[in-house]
């Protein structure tokens, strides 16, 4: 599992939100142009399933510029990069984020791909009782206003898979459940109620147990790992980028 909370995004010779690591954003207006892949036309249709259904917090889909970017709107906020809003600190976030999720799981799970639906994780099927994931769920891809989560952003490593990962995904990165370089990073003060913050998370999504998720956990941390080793040895980025900041030996510590 990968941290993006190192990436930002410019706007001419400045800054602004955006912790995307691997895509290059760049704000322009009131819209962010991003590098694509064989896999965007795919995210697009994803996205733009979630506006019909009125799931708001995505980004809208825009197009193309002339230098094959695609062209997606720009939502205003304070990313949750470290350190994180106040909002996150506290229980509201989480539980915030666990009810969002789930609003976007039981969405997402009518949305069906492309005949020639293409991943950024290569070649995967969409089975009955599947969502598609998020994929990403760090607080740098996700932005607040006056503590509202108004936005999830960096819909790349979207992918068909089971709900329970990315909540167990969002366990790991929103508790956190990370060495304390992690927690002190993001803004806590002194050691965060790991229990009770996973508490909250499970009751406001629903469906799993806190063993589920933990178990779930410790299964796709270790995927990841194989991941970054396979094709980060084989040069694929972002992989290849996950293995030289050391990304493996960071989540053995966690």
């Amino acid at each position: 599992m990968h941290d993006g909370d190192s990436g930002q995004m410019k706007q001419g010779d400045t800054f602004t939100h955006s912790a995307a690591n691997v895509n290059h954003p760049v704000q322009v207006g009131h819209t962010v142009r991003r590098d694509t892949g064989t896999w965007t036309e795919t995210i697009h249709a994803l996205l733009k399933f979630l506006r019909t259904h009125h799931f708001n917090y995505a980004p809208r889909v825009i197009g193309f510029d002339d230098k094959g970017r695609e062209i997606l709107e720009y939502i205003n906020g304070k990313p949750g990069a470290r350190p994180w809003p106040k909002v996150l600190i506290g229980e509201e976030g989480i539980i915030e984020m666990a009810q969002v999720l789930r609003k976007y799981h039981d969405i997402a799970s009518g949305f069906r791909p492309p005949i020639d639906a293409k991943w950024r994780f290569g070649d995967l099927s969409f089975t009955p009782g599947q969502t598609i994931l998020h994929g990403d769920l760090g607080p740098w891809n996700t932005i607040w206003s006056k503590k509202k989560l108004v936005g999830l952003i960096d819909w790349d490593f979207a992918r068909p898979g089971d709900r329970i990962d990315d909540v167990a995904q969002l366990a790991y990165y929103f508790i956190p459940l990370r060495a304390s370089k992690g927690w002190k990073d993001a803004g806590f003060k002194q050691p965060p109620d790991m229990a009770n913050r996973l508490t909250l998370i499970v009751e406001n999504y629903g469906m799993f147990t806190e063993s589920e998720v933990v178990h779930a956990l410790l299964r796709i941390q270790s995927e990841e790992r194989e991941r970054i080793k396979t094709l980060g040895n084989k040069g694929v980025e972002p992989w290849a980028n996950f293995l030289r900041r050391g990304d493996i030996e960071e989540s053995l510590q966690d």
